[in-house]
């Protein structure tokens, strides 16, 4: 796994922008310390990857429901735990398509939110990732698909613009830096790939 995370951009505020401000903003969040988000979410790899016959390991890009569940612990200090699966073809290239895989990509991040008690709250987090590869299925002609799991690092960026006291819409970027280890034909093929994939998600925010 890579050893030095990339630096992510912070999102720029438009200056005279207005977001008005909720009422009172100890009163929803005394309350109500959970929040949850239903989004449609991208997966795009930007892969590397070492082969020991050469060439490169190229992933598709997949598009997925996802669902995450954050808490509060002050109102601007928050943990985020994200669930979703997504669909991946593999391909090689010199040997073409080599078969696809499920990846389970668990991501906690330490959030903190910039603006909690207005309309529109931006935020930043960091957090762990650990994804898991299963239903791996090899192309015509290959064999035995096996993709380890792995742990990495995520970085995250984000708005929720509230609608009202509970309701809202959401937009979400994620980086992972993420290192698999793959084989194919009983270990025949072995490559070492940093699938490294942008999370790009938008949907809708409920707190309670």
């Amino acid at each position: 796994m890579r050893n030095t995370i990339l630096s992510i951009a912070i999102i720029s505020l438009l200056s005279g922008l207005a977001c008005p401000s909720f009422a009172d903003e100890q009163s929803y969040l005394a309350k109500e310390r959970f929040q949850l988000r239903v989004r449609a979410l991208g997966v795009v790899p930007d892969e590397s990857s070492s082969v020991n016959i050469g060439g490169n390991v190229k992933v598709g890009n997949s598009l997925t429901p996802e669902v995450d569940l954050t808490y509060y612990f002050t109102p601007k200090i928050a943990v985020e735990a994200i669930a979703a699966t997504a669909k991946h073809s593999l391909s090689h290239t010199a040997a073409g398509d080599l078969g696809d895989t499920w990846i389970l990509p668990p991501t906690v991040t330490l959030q903190y939110h910039f603006t909690p008690e207005d309309n529109f709250s931006p935020y930043l987090g960091a957090g762990l990732n650990y994804s898991i590869f299963h239903h791996e299925n090899a192309a015509q002609g290959f064999g035995d698909l096996n993709i380890d799991p792995g742990f990495g690092v995520a970085a995250q960026a984000g708005f929720d613009y509230w609608l009202n006291k509970n309701w809202g819409v959401n937009f979400d970027v994620k980086k992972l830096w993420l290192n698999v280890d793959a084989s194919l034909n009983n270990g025949a093929v072995k490559a070492d790939v940093d699938l490294d994939p942008w999370l790009i998600g938008a949907g809708i925010s409920y707190r309670f």
